[in-house]
């Protein structure tokens, strides 16, 4: 059932907005006329995105929703959004695992939410699912939102009858992963800051500060020192060519870029040599196998096979090195293998991680080997997190005081000369 969008007139001359699901754009308009709104505009939506209709015809609903498919996953959600969908699927979870019909738990998400395109979101899905659909395809069309692994998990958890179980998963998984997020990007948030004031300090003492203490000592037909000559030269190729500087960073930004999403032997170079950087790589790679591990384990206690468990996990781990690595444990698994022997073979796992894998596939209890790997990792990722804080806060300090104290002794120099004529 299509969803529209409205604003209306109420009672007193108020304005209201919100969303009415109808058959049709008249029947929408006849819900809305029996709780006393005056229509003023009337839009139909799709997972909170306008459709504008031709005048030639309407498309068909399965093309509209293979086209709204594509755009969201191209555009992605936002990270507020993505917040969202955690909460809301713990909340799902307490109603259906409180004995709540799905369709039911669906409409009380709608009535709470507070965000637009949240509340169009979940009545769509909820629609699809009065229709017959299961939830894991009412989620599929909406991939913006949903990823792989949490519609594989969300099939899974229905086949077995333990969905309430399966989201409960899925909402700590989420959660799990965005506090390894913030641990990486806490991580890196103090030397970015400390690079960012220092370029600002270093801009304006070479665009302000030295040209105009330079100029004066030059009209007083004073010899600078070499020291000086060089930070002169330095400073009027700054002023001269900042917007080349800038280009140029900007262009290499893009490349790197350009080449990490689209080609795959040039991610997978990025990211091998991203991992040899001291202290930085070892976090970059502990982050990976955290990742490998917590995923693979949320997806094997859902109930998804463990070569459809891999392939996914492989798509999210977030490092070429280790979903290569990935692949090729899938593939020789498909061979008939354990999953430890080729682990350990790959080169791109620590050892102890292959041997606990090993021990987990004897005892039968895999799942729980990999928690509590996943456990351990993120242990060591607070460790690692403080040892490079604690790295590169004085590194960072040294070279900034080295920067700036040149420039200061380049400026002062010839200042003194004079004061010694």
């Amino acid at each position: 059932m299509p969803i529209y969008e409205y604003k209306a007139f109420a009672p007193g001359g108020n304005t209201k907005s919100g969303v009415v699901d109808a058959d049709t754009e008249r029947d929408a308009r006849n819900k809305l006329r029996k709780d006393n709104l005056l229509v003023s505009k009337l839009v139909e939506t799709r997972g909170g995105r306008k459709i504008k209709r031709s005048k030639e015809g309407k498309k068909s609903d399965g093309l509209l929703a293979r086209a709204a498919s594509r755009r969201a996953a191209q555009v992605g959600p936002r990270a507020r959004e993505n917040e969202i969908v955690a909460g809301i699927t713990r909340q799902l979870a307490t109603l259906i695992g409180s004995g709540i019909a799905l369709t039911e738990a669906l409409g009380a998400i709608v009535d709470q939410s507070d965000s637009r395109k949240t509340e169009t979101l979940f009545r769509e899905i909820r629609e699809k699912v009065q229709q017959g659909y299961n939830l894991a395809d009412a989620l599929e069309r909406h991939p913006g939102y949903f990823s792989e692994l949490y519609i594989n998990m969300v099939r899974a958890g229905q086949a077995a009858g333990n969905l309430d179980n399966v989201l409960s998963r899925i909402a700590d998984y989420m959660q799990a992963q965005r506090g390894l997020r913030r641990k990486i990007v806490g991580a890196l948030m103090y030397p970015m800051m400390m690079i960012g004031l220092g370029l600002v300090v270093v801009t304006i003492l070479l665009t302000k500060v030295v040209p105009e203490i330079t100029s004066m000592l030059l009209d007083q037909g004073k010899v600078l020192p070499a020291s000086t000559k060089l930070l002169v030269g330095v400073s009027d190729f700054f002023q001269s060519f900042w917007w080349v500087i800038f280009l140029g960073i900007a262009a290499t930004s893009f490349t790197v870029e350009r080449i990490y999403k689209n080609s795959p032997k040039g991610r997978l170079r990025i990211d091998s040599t991203l991992i040899k950087i001291p202290v930085l790589g070892d976090l970059l790679l502990k982050a990976a196998v955290g990742r490998f591990t917590r995923t693979f384990s949320t997806l094997l206690q859902s109930g998804v096979p463990v070569i459809q468990g891999l392939e996914i996990t492989e798509k999210v781990v977030g490092n070429r090195v280790i979903g290569d690595a990935t692949r090729h444990i899938r593939v020789r698994v498909l061979e008939g293998t354990d999953i430890a022997s080729p682990l350990k073979a790959s080169g791109a796992f620590p050892t102890v991680v292959g041997y606990m894998v090993a021990v987990g596939e004897q005892s039968g209890e895999l799942e729980v080997m990999l928690d509590r790997i996943a456990d351990a990792y993120d242990e060591e990722i607070d460790v690692v997190t403080e040892r490079l804080t604690a790295l590169l806060e004085p590194i960072m300090i040294v070279a900034l005081a080295g920067v700036v104290g040149y420039i200061v002794y380049a400026i002062i120099q010839p200042i003194l000369q004079i004061g010694q004529i």
